[in-house]
């Protein structure tokens, strides 16, 4: 075991502070990281505060990790020391079922390791990016790309998968019109990856405060969804809307934004249920989806894609210390885009 400092929730809603905790020792097929850079996503956010149901503390959250490789387990062969990597969502899955068999561990049938905020196969808790080290699985490992800076490629560990595989799935490219709903930290990285797909991208938000941000980073048109003749001009249009928010929706009024057989998914995940009357999918043979992540090898696909075509996320960096600060923010939406944390300040 290895003592590392690191920034934890001592309990819900408490506010983070500095630490330390135990990383186990390098296995055969592990790799041992130095973490250079960590995103502050919403979902860190909703777990620290126990938003999602009953939570593990203290809790090191973070699962858009970025750095170098400091060490490697005898048997690994995929990476060297100094090799630039990252660690997503998950750190390990059962391997053995369909979903894992098939590449999309997140669907793992007995449930993938998460990051942060979960047990490992040992029974002991996983602690996340907000970390100087971690160590992880070899397998679990992602590559990232020379050209790619570490800090705006971390949040492409959650953001950006969490946006590439919906957007693949569902088919987008060329001849699509897609909706990206909201221009939070998902939805950017939506809009930048849905324009580098080919497709004719139409941000939907609350507001147009951020219309020139929105048409920089690769959207076609912006639309604000508090005007009542958005969804009048609109109905009908998009083969897909892929919502980002976190907050509750009037389903019926987006749904009715989509062409016959057009799909509303969601990545945002609402802490309240929703309600919603059928005949807004029945009548226009419409669905009502979600995508939860990547798998590892897509993961590893989303990273090189971003690289090939310069995309990273938009960010602003802080110090650990102002990670609090950054919490409040990102609820009152208060940053372009994506808080990343300098690891080196912890």
């Amino acid at each position: 075991m290895s003592t590392v400092a690191a920034y934890a929730a001592p309990a819900a809603k408490a506010p983070l502070e500095r630490t330390t905790i135990e990383r186990r020792p390098v296995g055969a097929f592990d790799v041992l990281i130095e973490i250079k850079y960590a995103g502050v996503c919403h979902s860190d956010i909703h777990q620290a505060r126990e938003g999602w149901g009953e939570a593990i503390f203290p809790m090191v959250p973070g699962h858009e990790i970025a750095g170098i490789v400091a060490e490697v387990g005898s048997g690994v062969t995929s990476y060297d020391v100094g090799d630039r990597v990252g660690v997503g969502c998950f750190v390990d899955s059962c391997r053995e079922c369909e979903y894992c068999k098939q590449g999309l561990e997140q669907y793992c049938v007995e449930g993938n390791i998460q990051t942060y905020n979960a047990l490992d196969k040992n029974g002991q808790p996983t602690y996340g990016g907000y970390s100087t080290h971690i160590v992880v699985d070899e397998n679990y490992v992602l590559r990232i790309p020379d050209s790619l800076p570490l800090d705006v490629a971390a949040p492409l560990l959650c953001a950006g998968i969490t946006t590439y595989s919906p957007l693949k799935h569902w088919n987008v490219g060329p001849g699509k019109n897609v909706a990206i709903l909201g221009m939070g930290g998902l939805g950017h990285m939506a809009v930048k990856i849905a324009h580098g797909l080919g497709a004719e991208v139409t941000v939907l938000s609350q507001s147009l405060r951020k219309k020139d941000d929105g048409l920089k980073l690769g959207a076609d048109h912006y639309y604000a969804t508090s005007d009542p003749k958005t969804f009048e001009e609109l109905a009908g249009t998009f083969d897909l809307i892929l919502s980002s928010v976190s907050a509750p929706l009037d389903f019926g009024a987006y749904l009715s934004l989509l062409k016959t057989d057009g799909t509303l998914t969601n990545v945002g995940a609402p802490e309240e249920p929703i309600s919603l009357n059928l005949f807004s999918l029945i009548g226009g043979r419409k669905s009502l989806a979600g995508s939860l992540i990547g798998g590892i090898a897509e993961t590893q696909e989303m990273l090189d894609f971003c690289a090939r075509h310069g995309i990273g996320a938009e960010i602003e960096l802080i110090r650990a210390d102002q990670v609090n600060e950054a919490y409040e923010r990102v609820l009152s939406s208060d940053v372009r885009y994506r808080f990343v944390i300098d690891v080196a300040t912890i």
